[in-house]
C-alpha cells in the first residue's frame, strides 16, 4: 500500500478505536505497515489479541486493549495506559461507531441512547484525553470518523444521524479553539464517508422488519482507510470521501430542500420496497457480535 512506504509514520504512536473490523481494522493495518506503533482499541478484546499477534508475527508493533468507548473511565484508562507504555500519543483516531435503523419511535429508546453514547460521547471522551495530551506536547493529530449522514439528513437512521451531525460540530468547535489559542501543530480532522463496504450494516440494529438496504454508490473501504492514514501526516480540517459525496454535498448547499426530498424518498423505497423480510435485532449496539471481523462487508462482491 502507498501508506506503507511513507517513513513519516515510522515510530509514531497511533490509537485506533473500533479497531476490530471495518475502517478501524483496515486503518490499523496500514498504520502498522507504515512503521507506526498501533494501539488497537475495541470491545472485542479476543479479536484484537489475534490482530496484535498477527501484527507482531509480521514484524509490526501493536498493543491490544479491550475498551468500550461509551464508558468514560475506560477511555481514560486507555489514554493513560498508552502514555505510560509508550511515553506519548501522536495520532488518535476516533472510529468506533454503532447504528440502528427503523422509524424513530419504533426503535427502543435505550438503543437510541446507546448510539449517542458510543458515537458522540465516546468520541468526545477520546477527544478530551487526546487533546489534553496533545496540548502538553504542543502537537498531535486527532481524526474523527464521521459520515456524510452528518451533513445530509435522511430517514430511519435518526440517532446515528444526530450523533454524526454533532460530531461534525464538535470538530468545528475544537478547530476554532485551537486556532484562537495559536495551537498550529495540533490538528482536528473530520472524515466523512458515504456508504462504505464494511461490516457496519451487519452490526447495525434493525427495527424495520426488512433487510437493511444500502444506498448506492457503495465505496471501497480502502478509500477511507487511505484518507485516514494520509491525514495522520498531512492533516486537513474535513475530507468528504468519494466524488458522489462531494457532488451531493455541493448540490445540497445550493438546493437543500430538493436534495433532502430526493434522498428521503430514495431511502424509503430502498428500505421498505426493495428488500426482503428480516427479523428485528439490536445488532451490536449494546453488545459486540462475533460476526463481522473483516475490513470488508462483502456488499461490493454481491453487487458486482
Amino acid at each position: 500500500m502507498a501508506a506503507a512506504s511513507d517513513n513519516r509514520l515510522v515510530d509514531k504512536v497511533v490509537v485506533v478505536t473500533g479497531a476490530s473490523s471495518g475502517i478501524g481494522r483496515g486503518s490499523a493495518q496500514e498504520f502498522a505497515r507504515a512503521g507506526a506503533t498501533v494501539v488497537l482499541a475495541a470491545r472485542r478484546g479476543y479479536v484484537l489479541e489475534q490482530m496484535a499477534h498477527d501484527f507482531e508475527s509480521a514484524g509490526y508493533r501493536a498493543l491490544a486493549l479491550a475498551v468500550d468507548v461509551s464508558k468514560s473511565d475506560e477511555v481514560e484508562i486507555l489514554a493513560q495506559t498508552v502514555i505510560e507504555r509508550f511515553g506519548r500519543i501522536d495520532v488518535w483516531v476516533n472510529n468506533a461507531g454503532v447504528g440502528v435503523v427503523g422509524r424513530f419511535e419504533e426503535v427502543p429508546l435505550k438503543l437510541h441512547e446507546q448510539v449517542i453514547q458510543t458515537n458522540l460521547l465516546g468520541a468526545m471522551y477520546g477527544c478530551y484525553h487526546a487533546l489534553r495530551h496533545f496540548r502538553s506536547r504542543q502537537q498531535g493529530v486527532l481524526i474523527n470518523v464521521s459520515s456524510m449522514f452528518g451533513k445530509l439528513p435522511g430517514p430511519y437512521w435518526s440517532s446515528y444521524i444526530a450523533s454524526k451531525f454533532a460530531l461534525n460540530g464538535l470538530g468545528d468547535a475544537l478547530r476554532q479553539e485551537l486556532r484562537q489559542n495559536q495551537q498550529r501543530d495540533i490538528h482536528v480532522c473530520t472524515v466523512l464517508p458515504m456508504t462504505t463496504d464494511t461490516p457496519f450494516f451487519a452490526h447495525a440494529g434493525n427495527f424495520t422488519g426488512r433487510e437493511i438496504g444500502l444506498p448506492n454508490p457503495i465505496h471501497d473501504p480502502q478509500l477511507v482507510i487511505d484518507t485516514i492514514v494520509r491525514l495522520a501526516i498531512e492533516p486537513e480540517d474535513e475530507v468528504i470521501i468519494g466524488n458522489a459525496g462531494r457532488l451531493v454535498n455541493a448540490v445540497h448547499n445550493l438546493v437543500p430542500g430538493a436534495i433532502e426530498n430526493l434522498f428521503g424518498s430514495q431511502a424509503h423505497r430502498l428500505q421498505f420496497d426493495n428488500t426482503s423480510p428480516a427479523q428485528t435485532t439490536s445488532g451490536a449496539v449494546q453488545q459486540p457480535m462475533q460476526v463481522g471481523t473483516q475490513v470488508e462487508g462483502g456488499h461490493l462482491r454481491k453487487s458486482a
